[in-house]
C-alpha cells in the first residue's frame, strides 16, 4: 500500500494491489454502496459532508476508510475538506464490467424493493 507523504495525505493501494475480494467486501455494505452510487452519479469528487448517511460520524468514517483501503475510492484533502472520488478507471481496468454491473443491480434492487 502506498504510504502517506504528509500528515494529511491518506494511504491508498496502488492499482496492482487492489484485490477483488476487498472490492466485493467494500461494496457489500448498503451504506458503502450508497456512497459509491452517489459518487458514480456525480462523476466528480464529493466532500464527506455531502453524504447524509443514517449512521454516526465514526461509522461513516469507518465506511469511507473501508472504501479507500479496498481501492474503490480515492480520498484527498482540499483545504479543510476531505474529497472523495470513485476510482472507476482502476476498477474498470482490473475488473471490466464489475462496477457497472454492481451499480445496475443496486438500482434494480432498489426499484424492486420500492415496488413492494
Amino acid at each position: 500500500m502506498t504510504t502517506a507523504t504528509s500528515s494529511r495525505a491518506l494511504a491508498h493501494p496502488e492499482r496492482a494491489e487492489i484485490r477483488l475480494e476487498s472490492v466485493l467486501h467494500a461494496l457489500s455494505d448498503p451504506m458503502r454502496l450508497q456512497v459509491v452510487r452517489e459518487l458514480a452519479a456525480a462523476e466528480d469528487e464529493l466532500s464527506c459532508s455531502h453524504f447524509d448517511l443514517p449512521v454516526t460520524k465514526s461509522t461513516t468514517t469507518h465506511h469511507f476508510r473501508v472504501l479507500r483501503e479496498s481501492g474503490v475510492i480515492r480520498q484527498v484533502y482540499r483545504g479543510t475538506a476531505k474529497m472523495n472520488g470513485l476510482r472507476r478507471d482502476d476498477l474498470t481496468e482490473l475488473f471490466p464490467g464489475l462496477l457497472d454491473a454492481v451499480l445496475d443491480a443496486s438500482v434494480r434492487q432498489e426499484r424492486r424493493l420500492a415496488d413492494g
